[in-house]
């Protein structure tokens, strides 16, 4: 368990990373609000068809407009398009608040509702953080279980908050305290600019045109994603009507709490494990195994073996969404990063939101116990999707491994007096050129380009990827190692703290790292 602590403690040495990740906690927790507050909101002076509808529309819009809204992030930067899009979100969700207090028409309340759905997706933003500045580092590693811990906290702290405000204070409250956290938790992390990740020039111009979800092997996580979305939907509804068939509805949520303590501890532990193999395998074992964990639902016959099984299942699922966000983070390109693992998220509720809708529908017609045939049902079908794709991801990770980078600014060759040169880059981890450097990368002023530092050693990782020395790395720009006075500590830089960090930043050809 020391071990454990201090390696969780690591992810925290790089400048800014607390307060990127505290704000994007306060910054997520209205995702996991919304939707329970709207339904409680709506239920205490409409019927609850009015209020399910309304939600629907929150999260059918959401799911619609957040992949574009990162879009929008990748193209114009975090701060920028974050303020603009939760401040229409805010104001949607404040003129729904007000068309229910003032008994508005119940037609009103869904324009509201569709533009509320601008609200961004705050734990693609903190990731791509992560990834800026740990790329490449197996740091990434453990920062993306913590990041998975979080968002599994959100979800548990959430719904009930935003449940016992509607209830306790007044029906608009829950919805009220979730655009006001929505507001200052995205002010908060907007503030956070030296961890901004920077903007990078795409490789392709079908990069910019193009939607991410043609980058090879990420439809293949997107699919996977919806079935697991249906998984985890049809269980929350399968596990609320068995806890009511054997007369114990109340404990539905303590149950529910269960297979999240399950998961959050298994994200713990699995971030502080050093794996080995390719990370496609990795993937595809994680999602059988996860699958092989849903099967002892369709034998439960009480509540205690119905939270032991959850239990097991929760373990089970979290590092297959870790692992997940990872192959997100190596396939998509970096100038599309927030866009690519926006979309696995929006599968995710899709998938969860169509869960719900069938589960509800077999609970009705065949009873409790039923539900969960759907959860075992859509766990296989995400199993089907992961093998027919293996082999495509295979390939697609070979493919971002010797795909020519994303360009930025060598820093390190304007201070050697030899002009600004290209600096290929991998996934994340270059800072933006300081203030003042040159924006482009092209020749040197007398027309020839400048000649590049001695090529670094690289060494083989277990998945055939490279790893650079960062000691040879850090000698070939000894000026970045020491960060003082160099300007590299530029606006939106993450800093560099130590000669892995200039290695990022000095490397002459630096490719995606597969080291995890």
């Amino acid at each position: 368990m020391p071990s454990a602590l201090s390696t969780y403690r690591r992810i925290f040495d790089a400048p800014g990373s607390l307060a990127f990740c505290t704000a994007g906690f306060v910054a997520r927790l209205p995702k996991s609000m919304q939707s329970v507050g709207v339904i409680v909101m709506l239920s205490a002076t409409h019927r609850y068809a009015l209020a399910g509808a309304v939600a629907a529309t929150i999260a059918l819009s959401t799911s619609a407009i957040g992949p574009q809204v990162s879009r929008l992030v990748d193209r114009f930067g975090q701060g920028r398009v974050m303020l603009t899009a939760s401040g229409v979100s805010v104001a949607a969700m404040s003129a729904l608040v007000l068309c229910v207090y003032l008994g508005a028409p119940a037609w009103t309340l869904f324009p509201s509702a569709a533009v509320a759905g601008c609200m961004p997706s705050m734990s693609s933003l903190v990731r791509a953080r992560w990834a800026h500045i740990y790329a490449g580092s197996p740091m990434l590693h453990p920062a993306y279980s913590f990041e998975s811990v979080l968002t599994q906290i959100s979800y548990v702290v959430g719904p009930p908050l935003a449940a016992v405000v509607s209830t306790a204070v007044f029906p608009e409250a829950g919805p009220a305290l979730t655009t006001l956290l929505l507001a200052v938790g995205t002010v908060l992390l907007a503030a956070q600019r030296r961890t901004e990740p920077p903007l990078r020039a795409p490789r392709q111009r079908k990069e910019v045109t193009g939607s991410v979800l043609r980058s090879r092997g990420l439809g293949i996580l997107v699919l996977t994603y919806v079935g697991l979305g249906v998984v985890l939907g049809s269980m929350e509804v399968a596990t609320v009507a068995f806890a009511d068939h054997v007369h114990h509805k109340a404990l539905s949520g303590v149950v529910l709490g269960v297979y999240a303590l399950g998961s959050c501890i298994a994200g713990l532990v699995f971030g502080t494990l050093s794996l080995r193999g390719p990370l496609s395998r990795r993937y595809l074992t994680g999602v059988v195994v996860m699958a092989l964990s849903m099967l002892p639902l369709l034998f439960v016959t009480n509540l205690v073996f119905l939270a032991a099984a959850l239990f097991l299942a929760g373990m089970l699922l979290s590092p297959t969404m870790i692992t997940t966000n990872v192959l997100v983070q190596r396939i998509v390109p970096a100038s599309r990063l927030t866009e690519g693992m926006t979309w696995t998220v929006t599968g995710l509720a899709v998938g969860a939101a169509c869960g719900s809708a069938i589960a509800s529908a077999v609970v009705e017609r065949s009873g409790a116990a039923a539900g969960y045939e759907v959860t075992v049902i859509a766990a296989l079908l995400a199993v089907a999707t992961a093998l027919i794709g293996a082999r495509r991801l295979s390939h697609a990770l070979a493919q971002a491994r010797t795909a020519p980078a994303s360009a930025v600014v060598d820093v390190c060759a304007s201070q050697r007096g030899k002009g600004p040169r290209a600096l290929p880059v991998g996934t994340a981890g270059v800072p933006p050129p300081a203030t003042g450097a040159t924006s482009t990368a092209t020749v040197s002023a007398s027309g020839t380009s400048p000649r590049a530092p001695p090529s670094p050693s690289r060494t083989s990782t277990p998945d055939g990827s490279e790893t650079t020395s960062a000691r040879a790395q850090a000698a070939a720009c000894p000026s970045a190692s020491s960060g003082a006075g160099s300007g590299v500590m530029s606006r939106g830089s993450a800093g560099i703290a130590s000669p892995a960090r200039a290695a990022r930043i000095c490397s002459a050809d630096m490719r995606p790292l597969t080291s995890l």
